[in-house]
């Protein structure tokens, strides 16, 4: 009996671990290891030596391929001299948002220590990229591309490419990150980026890219940068728009496209015009500077250099909108599941609650600062999931922002927001923008229908003019100046989530907040347990997990 009893009990024990990893770990799917060491380096980008961010002596880091479902173990081994995090943009991390790697939601490493994100592509395509969100470290590099694929048994709805490439663009500072972020702690500005760069290369050193007569490729283009809206271009060739930050595209062509911070496309390029060298171009637009960066497109037989003019991009914001609402999800294309992406009908779902997000910028005790509906997010000491996990008191007030802009102008005010939402509810997120330029908005966690965007103020009216039928879907959305832009989100994501401005000195500064998705339920098919080797910090630094 004795021996029959403590069989039970490690079988017991045994199902028990097995419930634990499988938390992290979906079983069944593929695992994919990485081991990064994240190090100071000398880089020139902009032909002037500086301090980059390399990760296993990379700038940009390392690509991680993936295909749908697949786990990610990620090893990070923290050389800098301060802490440090990287997010996954794009990534859901679905029922996990304890390894988002935002400080509102996980601890930093620290310097000299290593943690481990287990991350799963749950359900997901498409083009994304990761980087640092900590302590402006992005301005020093830190980045790279994620690209999941679909699995074998789904159809995608074009041929192999001969190639797939990924181009991460972004414009870039010459400045040292940690002069740039003194400068943002003093409540200065940091003014205009010196240049734009193409994986890593400015003006002075192009990159080459060799392509094959008759051959098409896919070239994945993601704005890595910081502030600027860019546009895309290759001299002599079109732009076949595949895919969005996961959603497979109306297969239209395009001359040029504008990608916004933080965003990400796919556009497949066939190598037709006659063999010679082509100029990539990628500028800065709305701005009154004009910044440009060239790459070349070598054919492999090519009879000489590139020649003739640069493209020039397009001037007017009106084109740039026109370009955005052409941007349709192909309905009856498969996306991570078997599934037609037209399948759920988002313009037939009941609208629980509108909310209204307009920015401002203003000047809290002579510092500059920015903000989403009259607050100005401020870091507390603690990230916000942990101190909602251990029921920590203080550190943040459920509420702390208003889900509509104060109908009478005040001042900003400083508050570690947080918004509640409820769990499996079906939101209309209106972002107003009343300032002169284009801002764009990231939501950590979730995908989203793009509905509408108009110039001037958002009414109740507006919503005539939504598309309801085949919407993009994805993660970031630009807004225009002085217009608006309207998203459905289904909240069906438990945890706590990052809502963020991606023009990163304002998104430093306090333009972001945290919507905490809220269910009851304790139960593992809604929200996963912390990490046991979850790093703990702030007033949650002697808990257990």
């Amino acid at each position: 009996m004795r021996t029959r009893s403590c069989q039970l009990l490690l079988l017991s024990a045994a199902v028990a671990l097995l419930c634990s990893a499988a938390v992290f770990v979906s079983a069944g799917n593929p695992i994919r290891n990485f081991d990064w060491t994240v190090t100071y380096g000398e880089i020139q980008p902009l032909g002037v030596k500086q301090r980059g961010i390399l990760i296993n002596g990379k700038f940009p880091g390392p690509t991680i391929q993936a295909v749908t479902n697949d786990n990610l173990i990620i090893n990070v081994h923290n050389h800098l001299d301060e802490p440090f995090l990287i997010s996954w943009s794009g990534i859901q991390n679905r029922k996990n948002s304890y390894v988002d790697g935002v400080y509102g939601t996980t601890c930093p490493i620290p310097p000299g220590q290593n943690y481990t994100y287990k991350l799963q592509a749950k359900d997901q395509i498409g083009t994304f990229y990761y980087f640092p969100s900590l302590a402006f470290h992005k301005a020093a590099g830190g980045f790279g591309a994620i690209n999941v694929l679909s699995r074998p048994m789904i159809p995608v709805p074009f041929a192999p490419p001969a190639d797939d490439i990924n181009f991460l663009v972004g414009d870039w500072y010459r400045t040292d990150h940690k002069a740039l972020r003194a400068k943002l702690d003093r409540g200065h500005k940091i003014g205009f980026p010196h240049g734009v760069l193409i994986n890593g290369h400015g003006p002075h050193s192009p990159p080459t890219f060799t392509f094959q007569s008759g051959k098409t490729y896919r070239l994945r283009v993601t704005n890595v940068g910081l502030q600027n809206s860019l546009n895309f271009r290759i001299q002599g060739h079109n732009l076949k728009l595949v895919e969005v930050e996961g959603t497979h595209t109306v297969q239209t062509v395009y001359s040029s496209l504008d990608v916004h911070v933080g965003q990400s496309l796919s556009v497949l390029v066939t190598a037709d015009q006659p063999a010679k060298d082509y100029k990539i171009v990628v500028s800065t637009r709305f701005a009154k500077k004009v910044l440009t960066s060239t790459a070349t497109l070598h054919y492999q037989n090519s009879d000489g250099p590139a020649s003739g003019d640069i493209p020039n991009s397009p001037k007017k914001i009106s084109w740039s909108i026109k370009q955005a609402l052409s941007i349709r999800t192909n309905s009856t294309a498969s996306a991570a599941r078997p599934n037609p992406q037209g399948s759920y009908h988002y313009g037939q779902v009941n609208i629980t609650r509108t909310i209204i997000l307009q920015s401002a910028a203003a000047q809290v005790d002579r510092k500059q600062r920015y903000g989403i509906n009259g607050v100005s997010f401020v870091h507390p000491d603690t990230p916000l999931k942990l101190a909602d996990h251990f029921n920590i008191p203080g550190v943040f007030q459920v509420g702390s922002i208003p889900y509509a802009p104060p109908t009478q102008p005040r001042k900003l005010h400083l508050n570690a927001s947080v918004m509640e939402t409820d769990y499996r509810t079906f939101v209309e997120i209106v972002f107003q923008n009343r300032e002169k330029i284009v801002q764009t908005y990231h939501i950590n966690g979730h995908s989203f229908w793009v509905a509408g965007m108009d110039l001037g103020v958002w009414k109740p009216e507006s919503r005539k003019g939504y598309n309801l039928n085949d919407a993009v879907s994805r993660y970031t959305v630009q807004v225009y100046p002085r217009s608006w832009t309207a998203i459905f989100v289904a909240l069906d994501n438990v945890g706590m989530w990052n809502v963020r401005s991606e023009y990163w000195q304002r998104q430093y500064l306090g333009e972001q907040f945290y919507l905490r998705v809220f269910t009851t339920s304790t139960s593992l098919r809604d929200e996963y347990q912390m990490p046991e080797d979850s790093i703990l910090c702030g007033r949650a630094k002697n808990m257990k997990p």
